[in-house]
């Protein structure tokens, strides 16, 4: 089935999967088309990087001196590999909620604000690369928005080239490097934002790398309670996606405590749904849509709502004894069908849809209130279906 795109940047006006429906059949929301000022801010956004990978550059290659080939690179050295990724785009979800935080608080009827927002817009996808980079070295991943990841580029050069060492630990510490440079450009974005967004900037990076931790001892230790597995995804996904963008562009604007509530209530509910569409879709996805290998929460046996799921209804002896394999060598492709099959047929994805639309109309509860603009309400609405179901 086709689905609809809109002309600029933003891939959050896809079609989406549609509650209720069967896996992979997809539907185009009403009036998805992006709004002109979110296709303007992106835009912004997209020339701010832009010109922060330029400056890089020439820090890179002048002041430090580094101009030209470098060895196993060549011409791939870690600006060029930055400015790839940042041009392979994304779903751009976190800059848009800083906007919609900031259309909301006020910030556009105001006049205040915008620059600061754009800027932090700018360092969420930055922030946003380092955790995915880092994030396929710790999970092992192949791919990533369609392409070879970071680490499964360079080791792939290191072969090409006959290099010493080992080819997979070259790849995985140009990744890692990579990772950290993007860190630190978005942090050199921020530094000069007011000190409210700051705080904010440094409580969502540090929940970010919490979230992280938790999701790895957490999948070592074999957890799969689900008070575990919520807080790992409010923590390293939802709140990074939703929440704390909408906080730091309410705080651009100079939103009021009662503003900022709404949103915060808003956000950590959309941002739950966002998690759990996150959790179907690294079970189901289709790879040519999500960038991943189908499955691939399974094989890597994440500790998420799924799982918790699993653990606690499925009953067929089949599927009970795959679930044992999960994160282990010994899964194999056969059991991930297997699973597959038995969490739908035993009411797992059920009871999954039935939490995102729970959690969805209690964000719509949260900003049903006259002190937001009623600009940002009408976006944030349309944002919630097509975050909570989306189709990567």
């Amino acid at each position: 089935m086709s689905t609809a795109r809109t002309s600029d940047s933003s891939e959050v006006t896809e079609s989406v999967w549609a509650p209720g429906q069967p896996h992979g059949w997809v539907v185009a929301l009403p009036g998805q088309a992006a709004q002109p000022g979110i296709a303007d801010f992106l835009t912004q956004v997209d020339g701010l990087l832009s010109s922060a990978v330029a400056e890089l550059t020439m820090l890179w290659t002048t002041e430090l001196d580094d101009a030209g080939a470098v060895d196993i690179l060549a011409d791939a050295d870690l600006p060029q590999l930055l400015d790839q990724l940042i041009a392979t785009g994304g779903k751009r979800i976190r800059p848009v909620m800083s906007y919609l935080g900031w259309l909301s608080a006020g910030g556009h009827s105001l006049g205040v604000g915008r620059a600061e927002v754009i800027r932090v817009g700018a360092a969420l996808e930055l922030l946003h690369l380092f955790a995915l980079i880092h994030d396929d070295v710790m999970d092992e991943s192949d791919s990533r928005r369609g392409q070879p990841t970071v680490h499964t580029l360079t080791a792939r050069l290191h072969l090409e080239r006959d290099a010493l060492g080992s080819a997979q630990r070259f790849g995985e510490s140009i990744a890692i490097l990579l990772g950290d440079l993007a860190h630190a450009e978005a942090d050199h974005l921020v530094a000069d934002l007011p000190a409210p967004m700051r705080r904010l900037w440094r409580l969502l990076v540090v929940e970010l790398v919490c979230g992280q931790r938790r999701d790895l001892t957490g999948g070592a230790a074999g957890r799969r309670d689900l008070q575990h597995a919520r807080q790992v995804a409010r923590m390293k996904s939802g709140a990074y996606t939703v929440e704390r963008p909408l906080q730091l562009g309410a705080a651009a604007a100079g939103g009021s405590s009662v503003v900022t509530d709404c949103l915060t209530r808003y956000g950590r509910e959309v941002g739950e749904a966002f998690a759990l569409r996150d959790d179907l879709l690294g079970v189901w996805g289709d790879p040519a849509r999500t960038g991943k290998p189908a499955g691939d929460d399974l094989i890597s046996g994440k500790p998420t709502v799924i799982m918790s799921l699993a653990h606690q209804r499925l009953r067929s002896p089949a599927a009970r004894d795959a679930l044992r394999r999960v994160g282990s060598p010994q899964l194999a492709r056969s059991d991930v069908a297997v699973l597959q099959d038995a969490l739908q047929s035993e009411g797992v994805v059920a009871a999954v849809e039935e939490l995102i639309s729970g959690h969805v109309a209690a964000a719509l509860d949260a900003v049903a209130d006259s002190s937001l603009d009623p600009a940002g309400v009408t976006q944030l609405t349309q944002m919630a279906h097509q975050i909570a179901w989306r189709d990567r």
